[in-house]
């Protein structure tokens, strides 16, 4: 599109003016020409067909009618009046109702004049009625833009109520179209258009807007769907392909002494198929010269603990610190004890930060790490602190990244002269299409296997009718040694619900597991942080037996020996919080379970959500349940939406289109990573529009 019309002002529009517009920029944040043109119809009536009056039907669906109006009156009726017009075509009479702007319309309506109306009808004492009917005259209806399939547009209340309907955006959709023909610029190469046999520009634009017939109509949105994506995904690409041309990073050239010495000797069990896929990856990365920006995805349980060690080896062997940040103590503790165990027969030193470290060990730690007597550095925020000087970070690893923001990341970047190599890290799976649109510009690797002799957990539903069975089954696990997790909801809005909901369920369990047969740790958002670290460790250690918690113990607490996991009000958590959750348990040989507690009454969403959980361990497979449930806004949070304010197109439903789209962006950059070719320059044009009219990089990870 020619940027400098579509950028024009909406007021300077004709029909809308300033009051119009203000409104317009409100309510549906239409503020350029631009804007207006990429208001797409939520739904489409068909206006293709005419009934005459005798084939209506007493069905309240919206009919579409040729005739003449022959008589018009006004009917008091207790407080209020309406205004009535006979309205007759060559097979029969029915009734036109108006109870509001009768002066108005009564001046406005004329005698045996050809009128086109459309509306609802209702069925009362024997005759037909259209009450508020659309209408206009013949005439100007076939002179008219109007498509026989009928957009109809966004909106809200507050413009209903200050009259600006779906036919006065349809009015303006039609003027903006009229003015803007000279200045639609086609915005896809040729043989893009020819390859994927697409629509131009301009043809979407018209039948998008005004379709002629569905055909076209589903044509128009394929085009501008493609358009969509294509954008998204060049953007991310080429942002990739110039992060790796631009931003060098250390070249770890050696495979040293660390590295080998674990791999041969000390790994705790033999790696997987994806986990050495994935090594692989990462090896390739860290040996190049680019700095690495790299996703690592895997299921909880996955292994992918070892395989960030094994990237921090490298780093150490090459001369170089890494450090791994966590979103929590808990995790951090974990971390750090897991590593230093697996380490013990290494010459490497590992040291811990967070919030809780003391003052003095502070100090020792900021010392050890400038002068580089400490190779690996675990921890939480705590790592960001401008007094954390390292010597020579190499590799920065981040867990659960999705808990840490842009610039708490970016962060690390500066602790160096050259930014440090990056590894995030999430156990929560990400569907497909979702880490293309989100994570499109980060290199992606996926551990989609679990370690062997891993057994998969029992997944079972049960109603609280059957409380009395489920706690025979605790008693035969505890029996056996074994330890249980009781986990309520959490939810922020209704905290004082959910924590007498914990203890009268803590108050319940404390009846039916008494002392001193059985002891019983609680932790909840309540607690001082060094009561929980006190209780879980408790639990840890085995002097407990059962966890009553809410989902403060999501992630990271790992107890081998704890293998079930009731989870309370199971309807009211969500997939991926579900199955979080029941990745804290299976964590050692024996076998493990998952008990969804739930009342009677379901919704649909609820029983798709648990029926999905006892069906299917997959992470990835349950996160692509989890998007056609919640769509990828909400999967996502808040955080990266503006990648998903989608004009058109579903990521979704339109998957397909997607991959084709990202398909044709790689094909472009690989062939002209500059967009210098004469063919390519739409393309070109395009990009720098929208990166000076939206700025799509303030989103992206």
């Amino acid at each position: 599109m020619n940027s400098n019309f579509f950028q024009t002002s909406i007021e300077y529009l004709k029909g809308v003016g300033p009051n119009r517009a203000d409104l317009l920029k409100k309510e549906l944040g239409i503020f350029t020409f631009q804007d207006l043109a990429n208001l797409f119809p939520n739904r489409y009536l068909d206006r293709t067909q005419f009934y005459k009056i005798s084939q209506l039907e007493r069905t309240n669906a919206e009919v579409q009618i040729i005739g003449k109006i022959i008589q018009i009156k006004t009917v008091s009726q207790k407080n209020r009046k309406r205004l009535i017009a006979k309205f007759e075509d060559d097979s029969g009479i029915m009734e036109l109702v108006w109870f509001k702007g009768h002066k108005w319309i009564k001046e406005n309506l004329k005698l045996n004049i050809s009128y086109v109306i459309f509306g609802k009808t209702n069925w009362f004492n024997g005759t037909y009625s259209m009450p508020h009917p659309e209408m206009e005259t013949l005439k100007n209806y076939e002179k008219s833009l109007r498509p026989a399939m009928q957009p109809v547009y966004p909106s809200t209340e507050l413009l209903s109520s200050r009259g600006i309907s779906n036919r006065v955006l349809y009015n303006l959709m039609e003027n903006l179209y009229s003015e803007s023909q000279n200045y639609i610029v086609e915005t896809l190469p040729k043989n893009i258009l020819e390859t994927f046999k697409l629509l131009s520009k301009k043809e979407a634009l018209r039948n998008i807007h005004f379709p002629q017939n569905q055909h076209l109509l589903s044509r128009a949105q394929y085009r501008l769907k493609f358009e969509e994506f294509f954008y998204i995904q060049l953007q991310l690409i080429r942002k990739n392909l110039l992060h790796k041309a631009k931003i060098k990073g250390y070249p770890f050239s050696e495979i040293g002494d660390n590295f080998n010495l674990f791999y041969k000797n000390y790994l705790p069990f033999k790696l997987t198929n994806a986990q050495k896929r994935v090594i692989k990856e990462i090896r390739f990365d860290l040996g190049s010269f680019a700095q690495m920006n790299r996703l690592l995805q895997g299921d909880v349980g996955s292994g992918k603990t070892i395989v960030a060690l094994m990237s921090a080896l490298i780093a150490i062997d090459n001369g170089f610190q890494a450090c791994l940040m966590a979103p929590t103590e808990i995790l951090s503790v974990q971390h750090y004890n897991g590593l230093v165990e697996l380490c013990k027969y290494l010459n490497i030193s590992i040291y811990i930060l967070t919030g809780s470290t003391k003052t003095s060990d502070r100090k020792k730690i900021h010392e050890k790490l400038e002068n580089g007597e400490i190779n690996l550095l675990i921890g939480t925020h705590a790592l960001l602190e401008d007094k954390v000087k390292f010597r020579n970070l190499g590799l920065a690893i981040i867990d659960e990244q999705h808990r840490f923001g842009v610039a708490q990341r970016s962060k690390l970047w500066h602790k160096n002269t050259l930014p440090p190599h990056i590894l995030v890290m999430t156990a929560t799976p990400i569907p497909r299409t979702l880490a293309m649109s989100i994570y499109g510009d980060l290199d992606i690797s996926i551990i989609d296997e679990l370690p062997p002799g891993r057994k998969e957990i029992k997944t079972v539903h049960r109603f609280d009718a059957n409380r009395l069975r489920v706690f025979k089954f605790i008693r035969d696990e505890i029996s056996k040694g074994r330890q249980v997790y009781i986990v309520y909801p959490l939810i922020q809005e209704s905290e004082a619900l959910d924590y007498k909901d914990l203890m009268d369920g803590f108050e319940s369990i404390s009846r039916e597991f008494h002392k001193p047969t059985y002891q019983i740790s609680i932790v909840h958002g309540k607690m001082k942080a060094k009561d929980k670290e006190f209780e879980m460790n408790r639990f840890l250690k085995g002097e407990t037996q059962i966890m009553v918690a809410t989902t403060v113990i999501e992630v990271g607490v790992n107890v081998p020996n704890a293998s079930v996991m009731i989870i309370e009000s199971a309807e009211r958590f969500g997939l991926s919080q579900l199955h979080q959750l029941r990745g804290r348990v299976g964590r050692g040989a024996d076998q493990s379970y998952c008990v969804l507690m739930t009342s009677h009454k379901l919704s649909e969403n609820a029983k798709t959500r648990i029926k999905t959980m006892v069906k299917t361990s997959d992470g990835f497979e349950i996160a692509e349940v989890d998007l056609k449930l919640r769509g990828p806004g909400d999967l996502m949070g808040t955080q990266q939406s503006g990648v998903l304010n989608l004009r058109i197109a579903d990521i979704v439903k339109d998957h397909d289109i997607l991959n084709i789209a990202r398909n044709a962006a790689i094909d472009i950059l690989k062939s002209d990573p500059s967009l210098s070719l004469s063919e390519n320059l739409p393309v070109k044009m395009t990009y720098i529009q929208l990166a000076k009219y939206k700025n799509i990089w303030n989103f992206i990870s």
